[in-house]
């Protein structure tokens, strides 16, 4: 079925559409001009990238959105994947039941030659790719115990999988990653779908959708050199008192759905974070729309109601809504 762009009604000129099929760049009050390359190397971009987040100089990263939460990011000769979910595959209504695929060529096809690999939680959204990732290219995986054990069942090694809590500042050499003990968002009768946690890894190899458990969740704060510090988030909830402090120069916010049961997500959330410079939505498209089109909007998911909270609460914040496969160039 063909799908159209989804329409946004009332962007500002402070929000940009990134696009797949071109350049495109608007000037932001407070902050530098954002150049973006569409599904090509930074390199092969027709205009030399400008500083992304502010005036200063640094370490230029290049982040590629892979849909949903998921991004490749790149910068100081290092690639690093947050909730690499790719395949997209068909879940009938999130039917519990669906049997887990790997499209292994788009996979090898978008994923560039990662060395980490970062996840929020154990959901098939988030880590249905990660086990045929990391045993295809030998990386290592940081997430939660559950998280760990159900890779581990999925045929990971142990000795690639690092368990982590959330407080812990990772030195990987050209790059840091700081874990932040986080919340998973819920549904209009305040649940989330396939909660609970794993002591140890399940005796058979999970095989649907309903047995990739939540785990708990997490969020990572990473920095490439002196580049931009940018939060990724995997889920609309959050812990106030482990978010204090981060002060991210780039928050990828994921948007809340439509029911809005975190009571003053975005306000809350935009003031623990001291209103960033830049903040780019994610996991709002729909689940299953191939990657090479655009991104299509659930409707469920609220990513107008953050765009105009956003505006109106920190309007010196740039908003960016990333395409599918676009790439954003940014500097500290």
């Amino acid at each position: 079925m063909a799908h159209e762009r989804p329409s946004f009604p009332g962007m500002s000129d402070n929000d940009k559409t990134l696009g797949r099929r071109g350049l495109l760049r608007t000037a932001v009050a407070g902050a530098a001009l954002l150049p973006v390359a569409a599904a090509v190397p930074a390199a092969a971009a027709d205009e030399q990238p400008q500083r992304g987040t502010g005036t200063g100089s640094g370490t230029e990263t290049a982040f590629t959105w892979l849909g949903n939460s998921g991004w490749r990011i790149e910068g100081n000769g290092h690639t690093v994947l947050f909730d690499p979910y790719l395949t997209r595959f068909p879940t009938h209504g999130f039917d519990a039941a669906t049997p887990l695929t790997v499209a292994t060529d788009v996979v090898d096809r978008h994923i560039g030659e990662p060395e980490l690999v970062l996840v929020s939680h154990g959901h098939w959204d988030h880590v249905n790719d990660v086990p045929y990732i990391a045993k295809s290219r030998g990386v290592r995986v940081v997430g939660t115990a559950t998280t760990c054990h159900l890779l581990q069942a999925m045929g990971v090694a142990p000795a690639q999988l690092v368990v982590v809590k959330g407080g812990e500042v990772l030195d990987f050499g050209g790059y840091t990653v700081r874990v932040v003990a986080s919340l998973h968002s819920r549904n209009a009768k305040h649940r989330y779908w396939a909660p609970g946690t794993l002591t140890a890894p399940p005796a058979a190899p999970p095989g649907t959708i309903g047995e990739l458990v939540e785990g708990d969740t997490l969020a990572f704060q990473v920095q490439f050199g002196d580049g931009p510090s940018t939060l990724l988030t995997g889920a609309s909830d959050f812990v106030e008192h482990t978010y204090a402090g981060l002060r991210p120069d780039v928050a990828m916010i994921a948007v809340e759905s439509t029911a809005r049961t975190t009571h003053r997500y975005v306000p809350r959330l935009l003031q623990a974070l001291d209103h960033p410079r830049t903040v780019v939505p994610v996991h709002w498209d729909d689940f299953e729309t191939p990657l090479t089109d655009p991104a299509v909007q659930d409707p469920g998911m609220d990513l107008d109601g953050l765009l105009d909270q956003v505006r109106r609460l920190a309007p010196r914040t740039r908003l960016i809504r990333p395409e599918h496969l676009a790439t954003l160039h940014l500097r500290a």
